[in-house]
């Protein structure tokens, strides 16, 4: 249940105008028109009702894609953890699938909703992590590479996807391209930030230096 006040404060931030509660009685008409149109209303009961102070939306867990997302990130989290890789990689999979680009992509929401959608984005990523890590549990170590070359031009501060990646090429013998990620990482953060790379990656450049030697 969303309060009317909430729903105001989103819309208007902290300057609604004097018609914001009409206004907003009109919106909600609309999308109660628009449920009907598209027939989501179960059983002739409408999805959007009235529950003071605000509204409610009446839908299952397993009808809404984020809340979905976010079960199944955390059952694949407690796989993992119970040593069932394979299990935790296909339900992870599953759940990184509902995704169809950035989240609530279009739509300019308040703080509430820009929240909720950080909160998503940082989720996203989490299972990334924890789905790279089962797969290395399966020991699909090599099919990893091509994935974390890709994340880490779309995430370049994510020092944790930089450190996978020369994990993964040191693995595969290849430590001359690790090397080389290694000086892009820490490139990217000196340009973006004027900061090193974290400890971790700094000892596995020394490991990578002394096995070269």
């Amino acid at each position: 249940m969303t309060s009317v006040e909430l729903l105001v404060r989103e819309l208007w931030d902290d300057k609604p105008p004097r018609s914001a509660l009409t206004t907003l009685q009109t919106y909600v008409y609309h999308t109660r028109r628009m449920f009907e149109r598209e027939a989501l209303s179960r059983d002739g009961k409408p999805l959007l009702v009235t529950r003071p102070p605000g509204y409610e939306l009446r839908v299952e867990v397993d009808e809404v894609d984020a809340t979905l997302f976010e079960h199944s990130v955390a059952r694949g989290r407690s796989l993992l953890d119970a040593g069932q890789a394979a299990d935790a990689a296909r339900i992870l999979r599953e759940a990184l699938a509902l995704w169809r680009g950035p989240a609530l992509a279009n739509i300019s929401g308040g703080d509430v909703l820009r929240g909720h959608i950080s909160h998503l984005e940082e989720l996203r990523i989490r299972a990334l992590e924890l789905r790279i890590e089962a797969d290395r549990a399966l020991g699909r170590r090599r099919d990893l590479i091509p994935e974390l070359r890709a994340l880490v031009v779309a995430y370049p501060l994510n020092e944790w996807f930089h450190c996978q990646l020369i994990h993964e090429l040191r693995h595969g013998g290849r430590r001359a391209e690790a090397l080389q990620a290694y000086q892009d990482l820490r490139r990217i953060l000196d340009e973006e930030l004027g900061l090193e790379p974290m400890a971790e990656v700094r000892r596995l450049h020394l490991d990578l230096l002394a096995s070269s030697a």
